[in-house]
């Protein structure tokens, strides 16, 4: 046994673990990681990893010492877990310029979206909206890390068809929505997107699952804005030598 220890934190997901299922170790909404070394600095500088775009997903997996399973993930979730590991490596304090202005976040107080539970299904990732142009009723779901994955290699698929293809937009929206007036058929979901969605019910639809999903709330009010803005992760965020 190794003389040598690791310090751990807890990390509390903004879902709080509502939307997993409950034999799903992420329904206990929070996870255990370790603190990055040198070994996980190996992972962040692996060119294979930069060059296929999985670099902070490998970085994630190693310091996360939960069982958990990564494809669960919520995005959300997802997003505090890549805060917590930027803090547990390099520090809470983040530089970062907007509008040509330089500027530092102290990430350690940056906190979770509030939620209203009572939008929650018990450990279901089910929602219910009325598109409110057409009168249709959907359930849609909230993405995870697989979802991603999917809607990626999809992507990737139509653009060797069609280099000019520009569906990514649609292509979410068929992985969001799980039903539609009932019908759960993902051939009548694809075509009720692809031809009936109305981009008034569209946008809307997308409007509120930015306001209900679990989220690290990463806004920040700068001196010449009267409102919030999105903190931008840049290279630095994870390569603060860049």
């Amino acid at each position: 046994m190794s003389k040598f220890t690791l310090p751990t934190e807890t990390i509390e997901l903004p879902s709080k673990g509502l939307l997993y299922p409950k034999d799903s170790e992420l329904s206990k909404g929070t996870i255990e990681m370790k603190y990055m070394t040198a070994r996980e600095e190996d992972i962040l500088t692996n060119q294979s990893y930069i060059s296929k775009g999985t670099v902070i997903d490998k970085l994630m997996k190693a310091l996360i010492i939960s069982k958990i399973n990564y494809d669960q993930l919520l995005l959300g979730d997802k997003n505090a877990i890549m805060v917590a590991a930027r803090v547990l490596g390099y520090g809470s304090n983040y530089d970062f310029k907007y509008n040509k202005e330089n500027y530092t976040i102290d990430l350690s107080k940056v906190e979770n979206k509030k939620l209203d539970e009572k939008l929650f299904k018990s450990n279901v990732n089910e929602f219910d909206f009325t598109l409110p142009h057409s009168g249709n009723k959907i359930t849609f779901k909230l993405l995870t890390h697989k979802d991603e994955n999917d809607i990626s290699r999809e992507l990737e698929g139509l653009k060797k068809i069609n280099k000019e293809s520009s569906s990514e937009l649609t292509t979410r929206l068929k992985y969001l929505i799980q039903s539609i007036n009932g019908e759960k058929e993902k051939k009548e979901i694809r075509d009720f997107v692809d031809n009936y969605l109305l981009a008034r019910d569209s946008r809307a639809l997308r409007e509120y699952i930015k306001e209900i999903q679990p989220d690290v709330d990463l806004t920040f009010f700068p001196e010449e804005n009267e409102s919030s803005v999105s903190v931008p992760i840049g290279v630095n965020f994870f390569w603060p030598d860049a």
